[in-house]
């Protein structure tokens, strides 16, 4: 099994920034993606960014321009640079990772952290 233990959110101004982390343990082999989803009550849980093992990047566009998504694979870790903070960036993010063995795919979850845009 995979586990997954973010860190780093909490309260900004509107126009600041903030930077989350999540770190995978366990059975950490045949990871091929990790990234951060969002999610504000009654909502479905929505993509932020991702990144694969290959460095390739996907960025839901509310946030292109504005948020910084980077992976260490030998670590097993992936970090989120979020500038220009806007209201409307306030959710409950979760670190996710998706692991390919032949044809078989899973996902897992950590358990979230609460960013806070607000004066």
């Amino acid at each position: 099994q995979v586990q997954l233990v973010e860190s780093g959110g909490g309260l900004v101004q509107p126009g600041g920034s903030l930077s989350l982390s999540c770190t995978a343990s366990g059975n950490v082999t045949s990871i091929y993606a990790m990234g951060w989803y969002r999610q504000v009550l009654g909502n479905q849980r929505e993509l932020v960014a991702r990144v694969t093992t290959e460095g390739s990047t996907d960025y839901a566009d509310a946030v292109k321009g504005r948020f910084t998504i980077s992976r260490d694979n030998a670590k097993n870790t992936v970090s989120l640079r979020m500038n220009s903070l806007k209201p409307e960036d306030t959710a409950v993010d979760y670190c996710n990772a998706i692991k390919i063995e032949g044809p078989r795919a899973t996902q897992f979850w950590g358990q979230g952290t609460q960013v806070t845009v607000s004066s």
